[in-house]
């Protein structure tokens, strides 16, 4: 029995991925973090919600499509040339965001996949949505065993957004991103875990709950 929990909760690869972040890219993707936050934050003085209206969601695009969005997606492109895992998943993130619904898995899941790879946990969840059949391979499995195993190397590059995180508590209102801390991210990994492997899987869904009290997993666990 302790042999198998063991099994469950160790990731695959032994040894850290070989992943080196370009200086270079990493500067790209550090001038275009300051853009995407302007981009997300409304402003509630902005003349440009009285020119839309009242909506503060439509003014938020309206005001980020015009101004300093398109900045930040040149930078996180030019960063994804040079390989940057982080830049890939924020560039994969927008076009979940805006990209028409039919047009998001052939643009986004070739950056999240490339990202997840290299041991980024947050792309996982991404992929568990709009990207199949690699979300049910054994490839998207052994990346998701990895990741333990990057996690020195991505910690500075956390709070990180998403779509949605079934391991938090918060609820954020229409189009609002949840962050989530580098442990919410290690928890949504093994409650994917959970997913692809039955014969583990509560014990991969109590690890998300002793990371960080994974509310998803816990209720889960709960109904069993």
């Amino acid at each position: 029995m302790a042999s198998a929990l063991f099994i469950a909760l160790a990731p695959l690869a032994a040894n850290a991925l070989e992943v080196s972040i370009d200086p270079h890219a990493d500067l790209l993707y550090r001038q275009a973090l300051p853009l995407l936050e302007q981009a997300d934050t409304p402003d509630d003085n902005s003349t440009l919600r009285t020119a839309m209206g009242v909506d503060p969601e439509l003014n938020r695009q309206g005001r980020a499509m015009a101004h300093t969005l398109p900045t930040a997606v040149a930078l996180l492109k030019k960063s994804v040339e040079l390989g940057h895992p982080v830049a890939q998943y924020r560039l994969a993130l927008y076009y979940t965001n805006y990209l028409p619904a039919a047009q998001i898995a052939d643009a986004a899941c070739p950056l999240l996949e490339a990202s997840l790879k290299q041991g980024f946990a947050p792309p996982a969840t991404a992929i568990a949505t709009w990207c199949p059949p690699y979300n049910a391979s054994p490839a998207y499995r052994e990346a998701l065993e990895a990741i333990p195993s990057m996690a020195t190397l991505y910690a500075p590059y956390y709070p990180q957004p998403a779509v949605r995180l079934a391991c938090s508590r918060s609820h954020p209102q229409g189009l609002q991103m949840q962050w989530g801390r580098q442990r919410d991210y290690q928890a949504e990994v093994y409650r994917l875990l959970g997913d692809l492997d039955p014969q583990h899987r509560q014990a991969l869904l109590q690890k998300a709950v002793d990371i960080n009290g994974c509310v998803a997993a816990q209720h889960r666990l709960t109904k069993r």
